[in-house]
């Protein structure tokens, strides 16, 4: 078998960078880790071979990938979208930035989408998180102890209904719902963020249910609904009874954490099924 050269990994925010590090070096890869600067965790990062750089130093990013002979990128960790006068890019950054055009104005899947293009171009094959970790996408039905009764099956059927129609518009990746009422959807904010604002808008009565699912023909190597034992944290002290995501195309960022979180919090952790998925009349 030939050098199939080093992963590099862009990381973001969050644990799942360290992560897919450790994995793709399970699976015998060499792996390199840019961490962007103000956003990865640099312990999580300290046992890779990895640098440290400025989002907009593309200039710094490619050389280092190309250095340590990266052929195949992940992305991977949140990166809050940085405003115009912050950006300061180098030569090379605003070189992309102009091949990126009009998409820097659109929505994240438009963003995103040319990114991993522009990428690609520059002679690197992006891969998915999910290709690396399997194990933490998750399955289908009641991962823990509770299960959603009839209301909140109701309930996730509204938000699964909403996040479809929301996705056409490149909005978000979650939703919450109370007894069939839109308490809220997700937005630049993020999902912890939305689930903060729902503690202030719940109804009387059993708790709203969160949904997390992909935008549908989202491009899952540059951003997949990810959820995280915050995530549970959050939802139990914002009120809601359970978190319902789409298996196989969702990242856990600690599986077992999660459930064993549900469970204490006495909420349901449920794996949307195709059932679930299906078109409503």
């Amino acid at each position: 078998m030939g050098d199939r050269g080093c992963i590099g990994i862009l990381a973001g925010s969050g644990p799942l960078p360290a992560q897919v590090a450790a994995a793709a070096i399970a699976k015998g890869r060499k792996v390199f880790v840019i961490g962007f600067r103000d956003f990865a965790d640099r312990a999580l990062l300290e046992p890779y071979p990895h640098e440290i750089i400025r989002l907009a130093a593309a200039g710094d990013i490619l050389g280092a990938l190309k250095r340590n002979n990266c052929r195949e990128l992940v992305l991977i960790g949140p990166v809050r979208r940085p405003a115009w006068r912050d950006l300061r890019p180098d030569a090379e950054g605003a070189r992309i930035l102009a091949r990126l055009g009009r998409a820097i104005f659109s929505g994240d899947d438009g963003l995103l989408g040319a990114v991993v293009r522009v990428l690609g171009e520059e002679g690197f094959h992006v891969r998915g998180a999910h290709e690396f970790l399997e194990h933490a996408t998750g399955r289908s039905g009641t991962l823990g102890r509770v299960l959603p009764d009839a209301q909140a099956k109701q309930d996730i059927a509204r938000g699964v209904e909403v996040l479809k129609v929301m996705a056409a518009l490149d909005i978000g990746q979650g939703c919450v719902v109370q007894n069939g009422l839109v308490l809220a959807v997700e937005a630049l904010e993020g999902t912890d963020a939305m689930l903060g604002r729902c503690g202030r808008l719940m109804q009387a009565g059993s708790g709203g249910v969160l949904v997390k699912m992909p935008k549908t023909g989202q491009d899952l190597r540059a951003d997949m609904p990810t959820i995280g034992p915050e995530t549970i944290e959050n939802a139990a002290r914002n009120g809601l009874r359970g978190v319902a995501f789409q298996p196989g195309v969702t990242l856990m960022t600690d599986p077992a954490g999660c459930v064993k979180l549900a469970d204490r919090y006495g909420l349901f952790l449920y794996g949307l099924t195709p059932e679930d998925l299906k078109d409503r009349e």
